[in-house]
């Protein structure tokens, strides 16, 4: 008799747990549904202007529009990107604060390993909305028309062609390292501070090669100002699709393509991360969203959120090789 009232009471539990269980997840759920009932804040870890800012400025726009509540966008630069980031991976995981970035996300943890956050464990993946490639780019006094012949030039005159970027640790500054080490060439890196001036030091003749965002150096190239050899990006792409990849000219497995994700605090419930993840994958599929980033050189992506937090595993670890392999440092 003792056992039956013990396995009664054992039963009781697992009931009370099950029903305490539906309640919060209905709650969880009902939450999703009235929320948002506040403006909403989309932090960028950048100052206004340059990709980010235009991608967050977009989707918040839309966001505002979908939701009948305002969602603005931070600016929070400051100590490469990582102040944005901790901002929001110690923000309340409520959904009332959200972050946009760039593949800085992935390079942070080996440019900066004393972060008082961890990008794999504090930030919550909610959906990867825009890829841009970057182009390799030389000087028209560059005698070189394809990739190959770029690296043979290089080969010949180890430390004679310079190479810019907006800064150490920069996207174009790794994608370039990372071309190095593939290839086992010598180019003299000079840091500017931004994209205008990089693009200035290409033009000019200050510099001879460059990996510039696609919708920057796409007109100079046209105006025969600048000669572009490849894109950045694993295939091929639809903004250029004459204009081999790197990986297509002769560098099997190069791929520097720029990203544009959104985070949220982690443990922000499942049910507000599905529901952002399926508002701005609605707002990519809009012809007249998708034709403004297109514009401007931005392919919209899109996808679940597993499909961010792959992407971003892959990234953390093939970035953290490149910088550990060529002793890169940020500024």
């Amino acid at each position: 008799m003792k056992f039956t009232w013990c396995a009664a009471i054992s039963d009781l539990g697992v009931m009370m747990l099950c029903c305490a269980s539906i309640i919060a997840v209905n709650a969880t759920a009902l939450a999703a549904d009235n929320w948002p009932s506040k403006p909403v804040r989309i932090v960028n870890p950048y100052t206004a202007g340059g990709g980010v800012d235009v991608v967050g400025r977009a989707i918040a726009q839309q966001l505002s529009e979908l939701w009948g509540q305002p969602v603005v966008t931070d600016n929070r630069p400051g100590a490469g990107t990582t102040l944005g980031m901790e901002i929001v991976a110690h923000a309340p995981a409520d959904g009332y604060t959200l972050l946009v970035s760039n593949g800085a996300v992935a390079t942070a943890p080996a440019l900066y390993p004393k972060l008082n956050y961890n990008v794999s464990k504090d930030l919550a993946p909610i959906v990867l909305a825009v890829q841009s490639p970057y182009v390799l780019t030389v000087h028209p006094s560059v005698k070189a028309q394809s990739v190959q012949a770029l690296l043979s030039l290089a080969r010949a005159q180890p430390g004679k062609l310079t190479y810019g970027s907006v800064g150490m640790g920069s996207p174009a500054h790794l994608m370039t390292e990372l071309l190095r080490a593939m290839t086992g060439t010598d180019m003299v890196h000079v840091p500017y501070k931004g994209g205008a001036p990089s693009t200035t030091g290409l033009l000019s003749g200050e510099i001879q090669v460059l990996f510039s965002p696609i919708s920057t150096m796409l007109p100079h190239a046209r105006a025969g100002r600048a000669r572009v050899l490849a894109v950045s990006s694993a295939k091929r792409v639809e903004l250029a699709p004459d204009l081999p990849s790197v990986a297509e000219a002769g560098v099997p497995g190069f791929d520097g393509t720029s990203w544009y994700p959104f985070f949220a605090p982690a443990r922000t419930p499942m049910a507000l991360i599905q529901k952002i993840n399926t508002d701005i994958n609605r707002i990519l599929q809009k012809p007249d969203v998708r034709s403004r980033f297109l514009a401007m050189g931005m392919i919209p992506a899109g996808g679940a959120p597993e499909v961010l937090r792959d992407y971003l595993a892959v990234e953390i670890k093939r970035w953290g090789k490149v910088i550990a392999d060529t002793g890169v440092r940020a500024e």
